[in-house]
């Protein structure tokens, strides 16, 4: 005997909330409670007289003939987006298959769990269809004012977060590329307020831009270590304000045991991981936490971990990471010993930063000389001592040097002058470019004159001569701070004549300022 249209809605009935309870987006009983009567009231034949049952007239609508619905491009409220993310979660049919890497969500945060991914979606939404993203998306502004809000009532200064947005661009740029680099930040010791701000808002964008394209976001995704407690509460307090968008950060300290941390990552699956490193190596052997699939990692305080003696640690854990992700390190250049750790820790291609206008820090890991002629006769052979001395100190490497000339006719007569046996020219551009060839190495040199220097990449050089010293030591600060932007070291000499006597002083003190050598030619012109 066929079966009725009711037993047939009982038993589909049956199915669904059978999938619903097994499905990995279920939804808690009071969400599920709301779509179930919203369903049942759908389902009934008086349809059109429904809305006035369950709906008041407002001011838009104040005889209820559109019965609480909205008029098309009219922003929905914060009601209905409830009801219409519940929806969302519970009317897909077929579970979808679940990572390798991902927990299950407990049914009572399912619910938030969803919300929070559909205000990072509709935040992170530009164009239809797009997919590839050329600038910061609205979610990333989103995060920035929670963190200004939450930490502008203790401190008074949520409201310079936005005053740094150059350099927060600039981080998020080499972050979010396709191929992201490296970044070392040589501001200070440990990182400010508004970086850190900026950094972990740049994280949130990442991982938003990442779900919205269906792609799956592993946990942690961000690591971030910190030398100490303090540094930790401080970092875990700029997270914080983070969480009711979806983003849930947890900090591991030895402040607090073992056994409680333990408990407490069974719990959750956080995207941010804020941590020391003995005790984030302490809870990795014990198996409480993988970061094997940690997608960036931070090292805030560089010296700070040196003078600790933790090294061994810090390459313990980028080794413990299977992937090679990209690392953002914060430190200062006043020992040579971070220089080399930093060497070992980030990749080739890097970017150097720094929040700050100041010479020390924008040409930190450069080293500069200073090379005295007594004449101007005599600066082709000390060009070419200098070349020599270049050329052996880079053995077996490929160097690429920037010569750079007072006018474009000095440009052309130094090019010309340079070219020896074991020169060929290369570039047929004014015959400024060659290539030195010698049994220890290879040289690229390209000669510039000042006016054109603006046109020359000077971030892709990582030595360059300056001839002719600029009449101005400001110019010479624009050539400096420009040298190896995306490697680390860098050298700049320079020839001193005695015509360039007036800038003897300012170049002494900007020296001395830059922690370098200052030759004793220079000390006695600066006095004279």
């Amino acid at each position: 005997m066929a079966k009725g249209d009711d037993a047939l809605a009982r038993k589909r009935n049956r199915v669904r909330r059978k999938r619903l309870r097994s499905s990995e987006n279920a939804v808690s009983a009071r969400v599920a409670a709301i779509i179930a009567s919203k369903r049942r009231r759908k389902s009934g034949k008086r349809r059109g007289c429904e809305g006035m049952c369950f709906s008041l007239p407002t001011p838009d609508d104040p005889f209820n003939e559109r019965h609480g619905k909205k008029r098309k491009g009219e922003e929905p409220t914060d009601d209905t987006e409830d009801d219409a993310t519940a929806a969302t979660v519970a009317k897909d049919d077929k579970p979808k298959k679940k990572d390798a890497n991902t927990k299950k969500q407990p049914p009572a945060k399912a619910g938030a769990k969803a919300k929070s991914k559909a205000v990072r979606e509709r935040a992170t939404e530009t164009e239809e269809g797009r997919v590839d993203f050329d600038r910061p998306s609205k979610f990333l502004v989103v995060c920035l004012n929670a963190i200004r809000d939450a930490v502008a009532p203790e401190d008074g200064g949520g409201s310079s977060i936005h005053g740094a947005g150059d350099w927060g661009v600039e981080l998020w740029r080499s972050c979010s590329s396709p191929a992201p680099s490296d970044v070392l930040d040589t501001s200070g010791a440990c990182a400010t307020m508004e970086q850190t701000a900026w950094l972990v808002s740049t994280a949130c964008d990442i991982v938003a831009r990442k779900e919205r394209l269906g792609m799956v976001v592993s946990c942690p995704f961000l690591l971030y270590l910190v030398p100490s407690q303090e540094k930790a509460a401080q970092v875990r307090s700029i997270c914080k304000p983070l969480k009711p968008l979806g983003i849930h950060s947890v900090s591991l300290h030895p402040g607090a045991s073992v056994e409680h941390q333990i408990s407490g990552l069974k719990t959750c699956e956080p995207e941010f991981l804020i941590a020391t490193p003995e005790r984030l190596l302490e809870l990795v052997s014990l198996k409480a936490i993988d970061i094997s699939n940690v997608s960036m990692l931070v090292i805030d305080g560089l010296k700070y971990f040196l003078d600790l003696n933790v090294s061994d640690k810090i390459f313990s854990i980028r080794d413990a990471i299977s992937s090679s992700p990209p690392i953002t390190i914060f430190t200062d250049s006043s020992d040579k010993n971070v220089a080399t750790m930093a060497k070992t820790l980030l990749r080739e291609r890097i970017t150097k930063l720094s929040i700050n206008d100041s010479v020390y820090s924008r040409s930190a890991f450069v080293t500069q000389h200073v090379h005295f002629c007594p004449s101007e006769k005599l600066k082709t052979s000390k060009v070419k001592e200098i070349l020599e001395q270049i050329l052996q100190s880079h053995a077996k490497k490929s160097s690429k040097v920037l010569l750079v000339a007072a006018s474009d006719k000095k440009a052309q007569h130094l090019s010309s002058s340079l070219k020896l046996e074991n020169c060929t020219v290369t570039d047929g551009s004014h015959g400024t470019s060659f290539t030195i060839c010698s049994s220890v190495g290879l040289m690229n040199v390209h000669v510039k004159d000042r006016e054109n220097l603006v046109m020359t990449d000077v971030e892709g050089f990582e030595t360059v001569l300056v001839v002719d010293f600029p009449p101005s030591v400001d110019e010479y600060v624009d050539i400096l701070t420009g040298v190896a932007r995306h490697t680390i070291g860098g050298e700049v000499h320079s020839i001193f004549c005695n015509t360039d006597a007036p800038v003897a002083k300012p170049l002494a003190e900007l020296l001395a300022n830059c922690s370098q050598v200052v030759p004793e030619f220079l000390k006695k012109l600066e006095s004279s």
